[in-house]
């Protein structure tokens, strides 16, 4: 019987070879040349990458056997993952292979900004010798802020209490209880930003956190601040960090991610108080070959059938066909619970009723955290990781079943308590013979709608011509609003309103509006294809 293709399209390790083993026939192809990559996919059952070979919808179409694209490194960007997941094809990363290459790089960068170690090199090796010109700084018994407490953010916080600084951190969604576990203290982005003589930003890029850092954040600095981002481009608003360094209002900064890579015509690249690396976050050779390794036990995985726990569109293994339309819901209710979330969570129930109580739903309990935790670490989030994610918050996960639902054949819902006393949920369920995705309830009011990309969900005292307040504000400011439903439980009580929206919605308008209204809640969810 002949063996299943493996082909390899960029330059590995012989250590991913060795971890692919005997089972496998392995080929290999130049990823960049596009009619060789085209004609060696047509027999192949998976093929390893890095960055350079184009997966797009092309590619996939052109086999009728591909079954796995294994990317050796984290990004995804030269992968059509919408179009894998339509052709049944897995798609792996390596989420974890880089991340003590990034904290180390980070550290790096606060090393260089303090002690100016790039630009006195340069003036070395020009044969200057002007040590008074490159007087630096400690870090010793400075305040250091870390923007973001993923897996990241923990482990360079970790490195840094070496140094006997002060860590102070910004993360909305972490717990009391385990920053005082890493020796951090929790503050507000705008205490960080007014106590911090050095910041290092490790989180996300998401429509809310896409310029988090700008000129209000920077106005409320010490002179004396050095920032770094290594995480992701934008997070730091470029042309603010240029005005407070152009004008001396922070003292220096590194940059290893940028909103445009390479950055051509940044005016960035003109200053002398900035560190710029071409995102060298995953360039060591010890990230390249975990990474390689990492995702050639994922083909053998996913080739023999079994779960895979770095699949980024499926959940692989052996789940009843039943069971798997429930992922995407359960990882979409997973975001729009996240999004409801205004502190920490200490608990979180996912309840699965109606028929689906007969089958294995343990992969849905995963779905639900993937979703949670998507858009509040910075690290990628598998099946594997999402319950560790939980575990180091502190975060108590139960599956609940129950074959009894009495309005809709399933009911898969997420409940949670947070910190601050409160509570949460999210329901959904899928109708019909197109199983059509249907959220079904929030926060225990009953609505039912289907999942759009930008959310609006609103709790206010009801009372008349409410709508229309809010409706003007969003028409005056040309959002244009595709759907609405009210819920609520007695007149004149509390109300809860569901937009579905064509747009991102400027946080200054949700705040107008929020204040327009008195909202006891007012949030946009934008929700996303995991």
């Amino acid at each position: 019987m002949a063996k299943p293709v493996v082909l390899i399209a960029e330059e590995l390790s012989p250590a991913t070879v060795e971890a692919l083993g005997p089972d496998f026939e392995i080929r290999s192809v130049d990823g960049t040349d596009r009619p060789a990559l085209l004609a060696a996919l047509s027999e192949a059952s998976a093929v390893l990458i890095r960055s350079a070979t184009q997966m797009d919808a092309e590619a996939i179409a052109s086999s009728k056997t591909l079954k796995v694209i294994a990317r050796a490194g984290v990004g995804l960007d030269n992968v059509d993952i919408k179009s894998a997941t339509a052709a049944g094809v897995m798609v792996v990363n390596a989420p974890t292979s880089n991340i003590v290459s990034a904290a180390e790089l980070a550290i790096g960068h606060l090393l260089s900004a303090a002690r100016f170690i790039p630009d006195a090199s340069a003036s070395t090796k020009a044969g200057e010798w002007k040590r008074s010109k490159f007087t630096g700084v400690e870090l010793f018994d400075k305040t250091i802020g870390v923007v973001g407490l993923g897996r990241i953010g923990t482990l360079v916080a970790q490195r840094l209490a070496g140094f006997d600084v002060k860590l102070i951190a910004y993360d909305p969604f972490v717990t009391p209880t385990r920053a005082q576990q890493l020796g951090v203290t929790l503050v507000t982005l705008d205490e960080l930003m007014e106590q911090a003589d050095f910041i290092t930003v490790h989180i996300p890029k998401t429509p809310e956190t896409t310029g988090l850092i700008g000129a209000e954040q920077f106005a409320k600095a010490k002179p004396s601040l050095r920032i770094v981002n290594a995480s992701r481009g934008g997070i730091i608003d470029e042309d603010a960090l240029y005005a407070a360094l152009k004008s001396k209002r922070i003292a220096g900064a590194g940059l290893d991610v940028f909103v445009s890579e390479p950055p051509k015509n940044s005016p960035l690249l003109e200053l002398d108080n900035i560190i710029l690396t071409p995102h060298l976050g995953a360039s060591t050779d010890e990230a390249q070959e975990k990474a390689g390794v990492s995702v050639a036990k994922s083909v053998r995985l996913a080739l023999s059938g079994e779960l895979v726990p770095d699949a980024v569109n499926v959940a692989g293994g052996v789940i009843d066909p039943y069971v798997r339309p429930g992922i995407p819901l359960m990882e979409k209710l997973g975001q729009v619970f996240a999004g409801l979330a205004d502190s920490p969570l200490t608990s979180v129930d996912v309840e699965i009723r109606g028929e689906l109580e007969g089958y294995d739903v343990s992969v849905l309990k995963l779905a639900a955290l993937k979703g949670i935790f998507s858009g509040i670490v910075s690290e990628q989030v598998s099946y594997v990781n999402a319950p560790l994610l939980a575990e180091q918050r502190g975060v108590v996960v139960r599956l609940l079943t129950d074959p009894i639902s009495e309005e809709y054949r399933n009911v898969l819902s997420i409940r949670g308590a947070l910190t601050d006393g409160s509570q949460i949920s999210v329901s959904g369920t899928l109708m019909g013979t197109r199983q059509v995705e249907k959220i079904v309830e929030i926060n225990d009011y009953e609505v039912e709608l289907p999942f759009p990309k930008h959310l609006v969900v609103m709790v206010y005292q009801d009372r008349p011509g409410i709508v229309a307040v809010y409706g003007k504000e969003f028409g005056d400011a040309e959002i244009n609003i595709a759907g609405m439903q009210i819920a609520r439980r007695a007149a004149g009580g509390q109300a809860l309103s569901v937009l579905t929206v064509d747009s991102p919605i400027p946080e200054s308008l949700l705040e107008k509006v929020r204040t327009a209204i008195s909202a006891d809640l007012l949030r946009e969810i934008d929700i996303k294809e995991l």
